[in-house]
């Protein structure tokens, strides 16, 4: 790096201080925690490297670093994308700024960041890996680790490629819903049969030293009977721990499986490790970004993090991030945050309400004036405007931050620049109520007979308000954020889809699910009901939308063989790529591998027959079983008792009607 370049990076470093510093300080009002930031200015280049690496610096040497700093150098070059920012799970967590960025983009992504930063450190899926990553560190030792193998003259570096290669094919066949253990603190019911198994003939024991060595029951359960002892007592969804404890390398030239190498065995720990690291990232896409969505919003439109000179530029950010085609993780989860917040300010607000003397549920809609009630609800103008009432304000006050409004009138404080200095955490809830917003005035009204109802049933009669006036006031306007930090704190994308999903958020938001259907030959809306639209999206986030694999028996038909099985949830498998993946698992356990899954089959007679009908065909499920021996594939039909324990029996993501009119 030049001079030039380097003093450069400074100056932007020193323009930043401030916005960050203030940022952190906003975001710790608003009731958020984040882990400690440190904050550098990167070049276009160093930009690209760094999303190649998945956020961080140093990374173990593969091909696989190059092809993506490739992919995203053409990407950004050819299609015009513009890397915002990037920012990694760890304590302090460090996040990436491109030097050549608008103060408005630097600006975004701090506030960004900030809420990158507070969840990772709180939400509970991040703490089974551990309370403090140290991340940087831990993927600059792996790093070290692989480049020391690379570099032995004992090993080949093409051995060691190719064996990271096999391994980073099941990089997301882990258990990513149990806390992290290292491979030597794995441990499971079953426990593999010795290998002596398929090595007895080679010894050419004689026939009394066999019974004096080996019981008649172990030399019985040896036989190829299909009978024999199986391990794991239950299905094994961490494979590559599983492998770690008791796969073998096949050694080409002795043509049979051998012990791991001490090198084989730590890349194949260190990279388990690393998958369990980046579990909970995959795992709460929606909810992280969408978090951190909402807050950067508030912070730069909000609270005019964004000088008037910059607020295009950043409504032209925002329209990017939130813009981008398919399945945006930033808007869906931004909406789904948003509506949380509603629906639990208006809960709240329904709930003072049917306090009143003389509400009830039945008399509701005739007895309150809901308009009535939103303007009552409208923040008052010491909080909307805190600087323009600086001399009303009461330090008493609980929506008044004390310490600052005696530094603003002092002139220690920048009070015009930032005004929420000026309010604590319950006035800068009230001063941002989401219900008085112009686009969520109408949440409160379309409150159903239902809900009033329910509300009211469960609502412990424990304080009464005389007039609707009196409830209005009672109301906790931070009800709604405190609500989104639990929520923050509990869930995943799949559970936060679950749970939030509703028929009203999908009816606001028009949502719909579409699939390809053969009577058409295209790609057809096939449903507008939020149980159809849930399942589509849990389809793409359970297992990071990928198929569940687990190991069912290490000593598959009593020969030694892995038994991989396919949990089908109606959705088959791509049967070229899973015979690759066969191939990979071959090199890793030593010996032959199996996989039984279940597959759809539509004859063409089939088609044409539903099509003239106005139907779609019915698909036959068979189940398979694809066998790999480390030359060729065999493939053989499954009863329909044999693949009994991998049918999802009452899940089914297909939304296709039964008729097409």
């Amino acid at each position: 790096m030049s001079t030039d370049d380097r003093l450069e990076k400074q100056r932007i470093a020193e323009d930043l201080e401030e916005p960050a510093r203030e940022a952190n300080r906003l975001a710790r009002k608003l009731g958020l925690d984040p882990f400690d930031v440190n904050y550098w200015v990167v070049d276009y280049d160093e930009m690209n490297e760094l999303i190649a690496y998945g956020g961080f610096q140093s990374r173990y040497p593969h091909w696989r670093w190059g092809m993506g700093y490739d992919r995203q150098r053409k990407q950004r070059q050819f299609l015009g994308g513009k890397a915002f920012e990037i920012v990694n799970n760890d304590d302090p967590s460090n996040a990436f700024l491109q030097e050549s960025n608008e103060m408005a983009d630097q600006k975004a992504v701090i506030t960004h960041v900030e809420a990158h930063a507070d969840f990772f450190k709180n939400n509970e899926w991040f703490r089974l890996f551990g309370t403090s990553p140290d991340a940087a560190a831990m993927l600059e030792r792996h790093g070290e680790a692989v480049a020391e193998y690379m570099e032995d003259p004992d090993i080949s570096r093409e051995a060691v490629e190719e064996w990271i290669d096999h391994v980073l094919c099941l990089e997301d066949n882990i258990d990513q819903h149990r806390a992290f253990t290292t491979a030597e603190g794995w441990t499971e019911d079953g426990e593999m049969p010795e290998d002596l198994a398929e090595n007895l003939d080679e010894l050419d024991l004689s026939e009394e030293v066999r019974k004096q060595v080996f019981s008649e029951e172990w030399l019985d359960a040896m036989a190829d009977d299909g009978d024999g002892p199986t391990f794991p007592a239950e299905p094994e969804k961490d494979i590559l721990a599983f492998l770690r404890a008791h796969g073998k390398a096949y050694d080409d030239d002795a043509e049979k499986a051998t012990d791991y190498e001490e090198w084989q065995r730590e890349i194949l720990e260190l990279l388990r490790k690393e998958a369990y690291y980046f579990a909970p990232q995959k795992m709460t896409k929606v909810m992280n970004e969408g978090w951190a969505s909402y807050w950067e919003s508030k912070m730069m439109a909000g609270e005019r993090f964004a000088d008037p000179d910059e607020f295009v530029s950043y409504a032209d950010h925002m329209a990017q991030v939130l813009g981008s085609p398919g399945l945006n993780p930033y808007k869906l989860g931004l909406e789904l945050w948003q509506y949380i917040e509603n629906r639990r300010n208006r809960r709240e607000v329904v709930e003072h309400l049917l306090r009143v003397e003389g509400v009830t549920w039945r008399n509701f809609s005739d007895t309150v004036d809901l308009d009535s009630v939103l303007e009552s609800l409208e923040p008052d103008p010491l909080v909307a405007d805190p600087v323009a009432h600086l001399d009303s304000l009461d330090a008493e006050d609980p929506r008044i931050d004390a310490d600052a409004l005696e530094a603003a009138r002092a002139g220690d404080i920048d009070a015009e620049t930032y005004p929420w200095k000026l309010l604590t955490y319950e006035g800068l809830a009230e001063r941002h109520y989401s219900l008085v917003r112009p686009q969520s005035r109408g949440f409160l009204k379309r409150t159903s007979q239902e809900e009033l109802e329910r509300t009211s049933r469960y609502l412990f009669d424990t304080e009464r308000y005389a007039t609707v006036e009196e409830a209005v006031e009672a109301v906790d306007r931070a009800a709604g954020w405190d609500r989104m930090r639990e929520v923050r704190e509990s869930h995943n994308d799949v559970t936060f889809l679950d749970e939030f999903l509703t028929d009203e958020f999908v009816d606001d938001n028009d949502y719909f699910t579409y699939e390809y259907t053969h009577t058409t030959r295209d790609f057809r809306v096939t449903s507008t009901d939020a149980e159809d639209v849930k399942k589509k999206l849990m389809l793409q986030f359970t297992n990071f939308g990928k198929p569940t694999i687990a190991v069912h028996d290490g000593n598959y038909r009593n020969r030694n063989e892995l038994l991989l099985a396919h949990h089908y949830n109606g959705v088959g498998l791509e049967l070229t790529e899973a015979k690759q993946t066969l191939e990979r698992v071959f090199e890793l356990w030593g010996r032959p591998v199996a996989l039984k899954t279940i597959v759809k089959e539509i004859d063409e007679h089939d088609i044409e027959v539903a099509r003239r009908r106005d139907r779609e065909p019915e698909p036959t499920e068979r189940g398979k079983l694809i066998r790999f021996d480390g030359e060729s594939f065999e493939e053989e039909e499954l009863d329909d008792e044999e693949v009994a324990d991998i049918r999802a029996t009452e899940v089914d993501y297909n939304t296709k009607p039964d008729e097409w009119l």
